[in-house]
């Protein structure tokens, strides 16, 4: 299983970004696939999953309105579409999946066994 996160740089408040994970070693019809971002000096948290086999996603409160997850099947690519960043959305943002887990919701309250090698956003005037 690999994951390859791309997309990321420097943006400035209220734009838009679209980040990037191409995924191999496994097809993009049962595990779940999230994004996950770690701020400086803050934990690591979830920002966005989706269950590739039905496309339920799930998103926490911080990011609802503003992120949405998509998958290309034919690239095996999951898109995270960011719009109005703000500062506090900096971070290196990463891809995670667990073979184990087909559920959006368990892969984004769980720890995921496999990760891609994060991408850096800032938000930054």
């Amino acid at each position: 299983v690999q994951l390859q996160a791309s997309g990321g740089g420097l943006v400035q408040p209220g734009g838009s970004l679209r980040l990037s994970c191409l995924a191999s070693g496994f097809t993009l019809d049962r595990p779940a696939v999230g994004w996950f971002r770690q701020a400086p000096g803050k934990e690591r948290e979830w920002v966005s999953c989706l269950s590739t086999n039905n496309d339920i996603v799930h998103y926490p409160d911080f990011v609802k309105g503003r992120f949405t997850i998509s998958s290309d099947k034919a690239t095996s690519t999951v898109y995270p579409e960011m719009n109005d960043l703000t500062p506090e959305d900096t971070g290196k943002y990463y891809c995670a999946t667990d073979l184990g887990h087909s559920s959006s919701y368990a892969l984004c309250h769980s720890r995921p066994t496999s990760w891609g090698q994060g991408t850096l956003v800032t938000v930054s005037s």
